[in-house]
């Protein structure tokens, strides 16, 4: 990526997120931020038991730091509601960045409550949600355009195939991408 690009990862947990977000970032020189690790971090170096908006505007402020080198983003994150959405416009705008957002969703139920409840996590002291969390976690509908990616009908590969060629301007805005991707 020539210019700096802020590309955000949203979606329930469990949907591939971060494998997906991991895909990227070894095709392509950029600073990954997931917020499960940041927000583990900051649990970790105080007594909150909960840390509400805070991993959110930490990773806000790592990124815009990241983006003014001229570095690019990947963000990995639920990214559940409206003013989460626009903090990450407001960090690419403040540096002059590319945005992508993409929304990662797993249509197979099954699937998707099959790797909730199979996961294991890579973040010490983090106990990944229940099923029952996640279908109860909060989660506002997207009203903006973004790239949408079913993670039960495309592999993290393609998926990060996918999102590399959007995030290179190469598929106009015309184009509707195939493979179970859509623009939302």
């Amino acid at each position: 990526m020539a210019n700096p690009v802020l590309i955000v990862l949203g979606g329930l947990p469990g949907t591939g997120k971060t494998t997906i977000a991991r895909e990227l970032v070894a095709r392509s020189p950029c600073t990954y931020l997931r917020i499960d690790t940041i927000e583990q971090a900051l649990m970790k170096s105080s007594s909150l038991e909960e840390v509400g908006p805070a991993g959110y505007v930490v990773a806000c402020e790592l990124a815009g730091s990241i983006l003014a080198l001229g570095m690019s983003v990947v963000a990995d994150c639920v990214n559940p509601l409206p003013v989460t959405r626009e903090a990450w416009r407001a960090v690419a705008t403040g540096t002059s960045s590319g945005l992508l957002e993409v929304e990662i969703v797993c249509s197979d139920q099954a699937e998707h409550r099959r790797r909730v409840e199979s996961r294991t996590t890579d973040i010490p002291g983090l106990i990944p949600p229940t099923w029952e969390a996640v279908m109860r976690h909060e989660y506002e509908t997207w009203t903006t355009s973004r790239l949408v990616i079913d993670s039960a009908l495309v592999g993290a590969s393609e998926a990060a195939h996918l999102i590399m060629e959007r995030s290179r301007g190469q598929l106009r805005a015309s184009e509707r991408p195939t493979s179970g991707c859509e623009r939302g």
